[in-house]
């Protein structure tokens, strides 16, 4: 195994790993630049695991073991960004330039999400919004923006839906949620505190929680059925750029995974919709 997918590997080998181990996956997810300065004891006490259990993390991810791990994740967070889920931009790039290091960037990564995402879920997901009395998208920032797309989108399926990007109107309807009812949340970072809180919400009056985020993150954690978009950005400098466009490419799966749902009544619909907007066109 390369180094260069270390952190990759972790996410994709994660699903397979042992409770104690997905612990320690957890952790070095959340802060990899840490953990290439610790001894494997602080590791082990942080995580809350045993030191085996640090020793047979590093092995189930091809290491020979725990310093041999390091040094594969040093070598990976010490090479300059590369237009794999980052856009590595320099002071003297052209616009030509910079254009076609975002579109490779932005093409690779739907490649590297697209052969992760675990298809049964993606069925679980579509079924239950189809089947849905009421659908409510939550997200905030760049993910309110997803939101709000996927509001546009799933409205025109003849769905009762609506999107919430603020917290105070996030939580009351949260609060009106109820059986058969379907909360999508849409989290690039996976760890907003306002929208976890907005979703346990939801789950307590009974309704379904999807989440579209990152594998690991609180987040997932709390969501009913959870659509895994694993991907190398710096969230904490930069705007989302390649997971957005991820996201977007995921709730576009859904919907057309719930018009197809929904059959030909549907596209009849559909097709008098568009006619009927015919008259607002020059």
């Amino acid at each position: 195994m390369t180094s260069e997918d270390i952190i990759q590997r972790i996410k994709q080998a994660r699903s397979e790993m042992r409770k104690s181990e997905c612990k320690v996956a957890d952790y070095v997810l959340a802060d990899p630049q840490a953990v290439i300065h610790m001894r494997i004891v602080d590791l082990a006490n942080d995580a809350q695991v045993s030191e085996p259990t640090v020793v047979r993390f590093c092995r189930a991810l091809g290491t020979r073991g725990f310093q041999d791990f390091k040094l594969s994740l040093a070598q990976q967070l010490t090479k300059p960004a590369t237009n794999f889920g980052r856009v590595a931009v320099h002071a003297d790039d052209s616009v030509a330039a910079i254009s076609r290091k975002l579109f490779d960037a932005t093409v690779d990564t739907l490649l590297e999400v697209r052969d992760q995402l675990d298809e049964t879920k993606l069925e679980a997901a579509i079924n239950a919004v189809a089947q849905a009395k009421r659908v409510e998208f939550f997200g905030f920032g760049a993910s309110g923006a997803v939101a709000m797309d996927a509001q546009h989108k799933f409205f025109r399926l003849r769905v009762a839906t609506s999107a919430c990007s603020d917290h105070h109107v996030q939580h009351m309807s949260a609060m009106s949620m109820s059986e058969g009812d379907v909360v999508l949340a849409i989290s690039q970072s996976g760890r907003t505190k306002a929208l976890i809180k907005s979703m346990h919400l939801a789950k307590n009056r009974g309704a379904t929680v999807i989440a579209i985020t990152p594998s690991g993150s609180p987040v997932a954690q709390e969501a009913n059925i959870h659509i895994a978009v694993d991907v190398d950005e710096d969230l904490e400098v930069h705007t989302p750029l390649t997971s957005r466009i991820a996201h977007l490419t995921v709730i576009d799966i859904l919907a057309l995974g719930v018009a197809q749902h929904k059959g030909e009544d549907l596209q009849e619909h559909l097709y008098l919709l568009k006619r009927s907007l015919s008259d607002l066109k020059l």
